[in-house]
């Protein structure tokens, strides 16, 4: 059994470069895997929202604080305030500052939902600038 070889001419020399085709392929498989991976690994971050170890915020020129305990009590300015009297009141603060910010506080239990309610009845309002109060975060 002969084995044959190309003719060589004595100017053609090896070819000596590197083939980037399969490191561009494997480059790019990588690519996709991390592009799938990233939203995954985002959602499994633990968040523990009513702390915040962050300076102090200067207080605000016009504030007004309202704010919802574990029993779904409101308070505005330290002040019972019932659900239904609560919009009556925020359109009387906005009307006259508009600029008024409203200093949100809310348990910790609190449901999520009842927060967004407060600040939907805000921004109905009038009063789109909302803060939210944390307690300073524990030194470790």
């Amino acid at each position: 059994m002969a084995f044959g070889r190309f003719p060589r001419t004595p100017q053609a020399k090896p070819f000596s470069d590197i083939n980037v085709t399969p490191l561009v392929d494997v480059m790019l498989v990588l690519l996709i895997i991390f592009i799938l991976t990233a939203p995954l690994l985002t959602s499994a971050i633990r968040l523990d929202l009513p702390q915040a170890k962050a300076a102090q915020a200067g207080e605000a020129p016009e504030s007004i604080s309202l704010s919802l305990n574990q029993a779904g009590e409101l308070f505005l300015n330290d002040k019972p305030i019932s659900l239904e009297a609560l919009p009556a009141a925020l359109e009387r603060v906005s009307a006259q500052k508009p600029q008024t910010e409203v200093q949100l506080r809310a348990d910790q239990a609190v449901p999520y939902g009842q927060v967004l309610e407060l600040m939907g009845l805000a921004q109905q309002s009038g009063l789109s600038r909302i803060g939210f109060v944390t307690a300073p975060g524990r030194s470790n």
